[in-house]
């Protein structure tokens, strides 16, 4: 019998690169993924949903947990809090379930001195005119905003080498292709596995 606790796939990348987007496409391809929804600060964009999206919270809220210790990691990102829920994630990998999440780069480094056996996958936009252009398409972000982002963006893809892996987002069902494959390979990593034998001497046959 083959035993395995579950693990995180941590998926960053700068805003305007298709993370996002990247990680609803893995779900519908891999069925039993569990994914952290982060608790923020931030106000919903429009069609977003509380619970689903993000758990939408006051920052005095959001530090109280952090305080009690109640987060994996957090950060500030563009001027709000971003969190993960330390009880879900635990609470997943003892049922032996994959958790998949969506985090900046400061909240990556932070899991990955907690959770070093995770998978850790930066996603990058061809070139930072796309990530320009795909951040204008959005039509969400003031001009500072997204000036904002894109300078943001510049520190974050210097951090592409702490990741185990790298996926290039020009097309994206080929990143989904990538990241699918990452994730079936890393569930049959002999180091993750705990492989139980019967006793073929007790009624097993040769």
């Amino acid at each position: 019998m083959i035993q395995r606790r579950g693990m995180l796939i941590v998926v960053s990348a700068p805003s305007g690169a298709g993370k996002t987007s990247l990680c609803e496409e893995i779900r519908k391809h891999i069925s039993d993924l569990a994914y952290s929804v982060s608790y923020t600060t931030r106000s919903p964009r429009p069609g977003e949903v509380d619970g689903r999206d993000f758990f939408f919270v006051e920052e005095s809220v959001f530090r109280q947990m952090a305080g009690r210790g109640e987060l994996a990691e957090w950060a500030v990102v563009h001027g709000n809090l971003y969190g993960t829920s330390a009880r879900f994630l635990e609470q997943a990998r003892v049922r032996g379930e994959d958790i998949l999440l969506d985090i900046d780069t400061q909240g990556a480094r932070q899991l990955r001195g907690r959770y070093p056996e995770g998978v850790y996958v930066f996603v990058l936009a061809p070139s930072m005119k796309e990530l320009e252009q795909r951040l204008l398409e959005r039509k969400s972000d003031a001009p500072q905003e997204i000036a904002l982002r894109l300078g943001r963006a510049r520190e974050e893809i210097a951090a592409w080498r702490e990741y185990d892996y790298l996926i290039v987002n020009e097309d994206l069902d080929e990143a989904v292709h990538q990241l699918q494959a990452i994730i079936v390979a890393e569930r049959a990593r002999t180091t993750r596995l705990t492989l139980a034998i019967p006793d073929l001497d007790e009624g097993g046959e040769s």
